[in-house]
């Protein structure tokens, strides 16, 4: 083999390794509301949840790692204020965001924006 094409090829995987070595990312909002199937985060007492799930447009070679934002709550003014967001069951091609309550707390809607990113 010739100098040159060594050195094509060495350029080549050079690339390829930078390419790869990239971080990638993607982004989106949530949101919680009464609309969604299975929300009660208003109603009762005691612990409550619900989940949405979020589906990558393009799936990540890899688990990434997410983060989360809340952005907007509303909330009943005859309690305290008390949720808990975080992400389950994260995968290559998507992840589920759980948003919790308890005790006397009422939310009726929060919504935020997430972000993950793989090294």
């Amino acid at each position: 083999m010739s100098l040159r094409i060594l050195n094509i090829l060495f350029l080549f995987l050079i690339l390829i390794t930078t390419i790869n070595a990239q971080t990638k990312t993607q982004s989106g909002s949530w949101s919680v509301n009464q609309s969604v199937s299975g929300f009660a985060l208003d109603k009762n007492e005691g612990e409550r949840a619900v989940t949405i799930e979020i589906k990558f447009e393009e799936p990540f070679i890899s688990k990434p790692q997410i983060f989360l934002t809340t952005t907007q709550l509303d909330a009943s003014k005859e309690a305290n204020q008390r949720f808990k967001i975080e992400t389950i069951s994260i995968s290559r091609d998507g992840f589920i965001i759980k948003v919790s309550t308890w005790a006397d707390s009422k939310i009726f809607s929060m919504s935020g924006y997430w972000l993950a990113s793989k090294e």
